[in-house]
């Protein structure tokens, strides 16, 4: 039995082809499939050393940015700045052009993440001639570096990265339980040190004694308020080691999904009914060692034979 294509081809698309291809749409042949090539895939040395190139340009015109910041950097460098800003700026508009110039979809491009990110890399170059304070924002290009996942072949992590954000998500209820009693606690907390210790110790109001509370419960302790009477201090004290014991909670409740989950995982194996291979993704449809026809999986409806 023929697994389904990938739907949503355009015509000289192929169901082997990259991500990229498959979402923006690629040219049969000519200039303009090269030059996808190159830009969108790294595979080649040619596209390969393009992103390498790309993200160097990222990183140092990021720094430019940030030296002309300095006042002293900026006095004494202040128009090689400028020439490698605009340098810079225009060597990403000709690449966002040219992006949007070798796919067949470039509104799709235009709208994706990466997309928006390379459009706003230039914008605040051009717009800062007629707003001067949207110069700073020339730092989003940091976003850009995401593309490095692409370039050094980290993209198999992806998985990790959605089990992560997975776990996250199903303990949202917990962690936001535990937000709210941390926050209960500190109010308390500051409320009392307001009243043992007072306005001539440094405690004006009970919301400066709740910001000491939880710089102090945080550990971070800026030390521009502490407390001055004995009980203040004992107050303080407790409230500090309060702070070192609830700093493993929301790790251990993330930590206790992501065990439950990968028992869940293990838990569903999808079995070949053929020649009994177990090594399965949820959405595979067909066995990878003989090619028959899998049951559906348990997200799809039908328990999974257990192992």
């Amino acid at each position: 039995m023929k697994p389904p294509s990938t739907p949503d081809l355009l015509p000289g698309e192929r169901e082997g082809q990259t991500s990229d291809a498959r979402r923006y749409g690629i040219h049969a042949d000519g200039w303009r499939r090269h030059l996808f090539v190159v830009i969108f895939e790294s595979d080649t040395r040619a596209g390969r050393l393009f992103d390498i190139v790309l993200m160097w340009a990222i990183v140092i015109s990021v720094l430019v940015v940030m030296l002309d910041s300095v006042a002293g950097i900026s006095a004494r460098f202040g128009t090689l700045f400028d020439v490698l800003e605009w340098g810079f700026t225009l060597l990403f508009t000709v690449e966002y052009v040219a992006r949007l110039a070798c796919v067949k979809r470039p509104d799709r491009y235009a709208r994706s993440f990466f997309g928006i990110v390379d459009l706003m890399s230039v914008l605040p170059t051009y717009l800062a001639l007629f707003i001067p304070g949207l110069h700073s924002l020339i730092d989003i290009r940091l976003l850009r570096l995401l593309r490095v996942f692409r370039i050094l072949k980290l993209t198999e992590y992806i998985h990790e990265y959605r089990k992560l954000g997975s776990a996250l998500q199903a303990s949202r209820r917990k962690i936001l339980v535990f937000i709210g009693t941390v926050l209960m606690a500190v109010v308390l907390i500051g409320t009392v040190m307001y009243l043992v210790e007072g306005p001539e110790n440094g405690f004006t109001s009970i919301p400066i004694a709740v910001y000491w509370a939880i710089t102090t419960v945080t550990t971070v302790g800026f030390g521009d308020i502490t407390p001055k009477t004995e009980l203040g201090r004992t107050i303080a004290s407790f409230s500090m080691l309060l702070g070192w014991g609830i700093l493993a909670v929301p790790t251990g409740i993330v930590t206790a999904e992501m065990t439950s989950q990968r028992l869940r995982e293990q838990d569903r194996v999808r079995r070949c009914p053929a020649c009994g291979s177990a090594d399965h993704t949820d959405r595979a449809r067909h066995c990878q060692a003989c090619g028959a026809a899998l049951s559906p999986s348990e997200g799809q409806g039908v328990s999974a034979t257990p192992r």
